[in-house]
C-alpha cells in the first residue's frame, strides 16, 4: 500500500466519502477505509490524525463538492421560486435514483449521529446550515421582487423552514421514502407561500 508520501489526499477523501456517507461514522471501521482508499492504516493516521480526522476532512470535502455548489446555484438564481423548486427536485432526484439512492445526505446523517457532538464536526454542520439558509432566503427575496409570494411574507422564517424541509427530505428518502412523496411534500409545502393569480378581467362590452 502507499505510504503518506506517494497517495493523492484529494482521492483518498473520495473514497472515503463514499464508505462514511453510506455507514457513517461509529458503524466504519478503519480497516473498511484501508480496503476503499488502498492506503495503509499507518498512513492514514498520519496524514489526518485519526479516524475522526479522516472523517471531519471527508465532511468538508463532501460539503464543497455537493452542496456549495448547489448553495450558490440556488443563491444567484434569477427565478425566484422556480429556483426553489429546482433546487427540491434536484436533490430528490439524487437521495432517491442513481448510485446514491438511500443513502441520504452526508450532512443530514451526521446530525442524526454522534457525529455532531464533536465541536470541529458541529462547526462544519453549522456553517453549512447557515450558508442553506441564507440561499433559500436570497431565492425567496428575488420571489417576492418578482411578485410571486403572498405580501407581508416573513422571509427569514420561510427560508428556515425550506432549509429544515431539504434536512427532511434527506432524511425520509434514507428511510425509503419515494420522489413522488417527496415531491407532494414539497409542493404542500411551497403552495402557501404563492402569490394568488390575479382574477382575469371581464372582457370588455
Amino acid at each position: 500500500m502507499p505510504d503518506i508520501k506517494h497517495f493523492n489526499p484529494d482521492i483518498v477523501l473520495d473514497d472515503a466519502i463514499q464508505v462514511f456517507w453510506r455507514q457513517g461514522l461509529p458503524t466504519t471501521g478503519i480497516q473498511a477505509l484501508v480496503s476503499a482508499t488502498g492506503v495503509s492504516r499507518s498512513s492514514l493516521y498520519a496524514a489526518f490524525g485519526s479516524k475522526d480526522g479522516l472523517y471531519a476532512a471527508a465532511l468538508d470535502r463532501y460539503i464543497a463538492q455537493h452542496s456549495t455548489p448547489a448553495f450558490a446555484a440556488l443563491s444567484s438564481s434569477t427565478a425566484g421560486l422556480s429556483s426553489v423548486e429546482e433546487f427540491f427536485a434536484g436533490l430528490i432526484e439524487v437521495r432517491c435514483a442513481g448510485p446514491v439512492a438511500g443513502w441520504g445526505c452526508m450532512v443530514t446523517n451526521a446530525y442524526a449521529g454522534p457525529e455532531c457532538g464533536d465541536p470541529g464536526i458541529r462547526t462544519l454542520l453549522e456553517e453549512h446550515h447557515a450558508t442553506l439558509e441564507s440561499a433559500m432566503r436570497a431565492a425567496l427575496a428575488t420571489a417576492e421582487e418578482l411578485g410571486q409570494l403572498q405580501p407581508d411574507h416573513d422571509l427569514d422564517a420561510s427560508a428556515a423552514v425550506l432549509a429544515t424541509l431539504a434536512y427532511g427530505v434527506n432524511l425520509r428518502s434514507r428511510a425509503g421514502a419515494g420522489a413522488r412523496t417527496l415531491t407532494d411534500t414539497v409542493t404542500a409545502a411551497l403552495a402557501p407561500l404563492r402569490a394568488h393569480a390575479s382574477p382575469q378581467e371581464p372582457p370588455p362590452q
